[in-house]
């Protein structure tokens, strides 16, 4: 019911869509979804009063989306003419037993990113987040109906985190489900390297999803970052807790 509320878009969510490329929505809405840190002055306070009073985020305290719907939304909503250019097919990511080959889809968004990333990256309403959005829309275009995405975003959490959820047949002949975990990091010139706080991160996010590896993508916007071609590539760590991660440079 959920997921049908959210590709037909209801009138009232339509009318909150149209308002997210304003600019006292997105001073609130863009750190959210990178994690960022916003000074609390008088005009952050003012953008989430209007923000609130439009029924985006939640009237509590630390600021959150409203509700699950919009958590997905928003962003579903900000990537939607990406997802559209994303020359994906989606059957070609099943496996036999129907679930996702993630290498296979790690791999082609790479090459992809290489292809369009630095291009895209530079064309967006909301610049500081269009590496998470580009990634999530190559995630719901592969996906695309059989299965879900869970995304876990709010200020100040400097990362932001997903989870793919898609039904598949064990073995036995079983219904199950497999559980894919992704952490979006972005690397700056003041953040300087984050690989080991964010494993530390990964593992207790992983920790929480009873999960044995997940994969940490980090997007260099540094000044002086090497060339997208150059820089991107698909590597392994270790996590402090012994798991076995996909690590992707972008």
């Amino acid at each position: 019911m959920r997921s049908m509320l959210i590709v037909q878009r209801a009138t009232h969510l339509d009318s909150l869509v149209a308002r997210l490329t304003e600019p006292r929505v997105r001073r609130i809405i863009e750190p959210m979804i990178t994690g960022g840190l916003v000074p609390r002055d008088d005009v952050f306070n003012d953008g989430v009063t209007y923000v609130r009073d439009l029924g985006l985020i939640a009237r509590t305290s630390p600021i959150q989306i409203a509700n699950p719907i919009y958590q997905e939304t928003v962003v579903r909503a900000l990537a939607e003419d990406l997802e559209l250019d994303i020359p994906a097919e989606p059957h070609a990511f099943l496996l036999p037993d129907g679930r996702l080959d993630i290498p296979r889809l790690l791999n082609e968004f790479t090459a992809w990113w290489k292809a369009n990333g630095e291009i895209i990256d530079t064309d967006r309403t909301y610049h500081e987040a269009a590496c998470h959005l580009i990634f999530m829309a190559f995630l719901q275009r592969v996906v695309n109906g059989g299965g879900h995405i869970d995304r876990e975003y709010a200020l100040g959490r400097k990362r932001l985190d997903l989870t793919i959820r898609k039904r598949y047949t064990d073995d036995a002949g079983k219904p199950a489900i497999q559980w894919s975990a992704f952490e979006l990091k972005v690397r700056t010139d003041d953040s300087g390297d984050q690989i080991k706080p964010e494993l530390d991160q990964l593992d207790a996010y992983l920790d929480r999803l009873c999960l044995d590896t997940g994969t940490l993508v980090v997007f260099d916007r540094r000044g002086d970052a090497p060339p997208i071609t150059a820089r991107t590539d698909i590597d392994t760590a270790i996590s402090p807790a012994g798991r076995t991660i996909t690590l992707i440079h972008a």
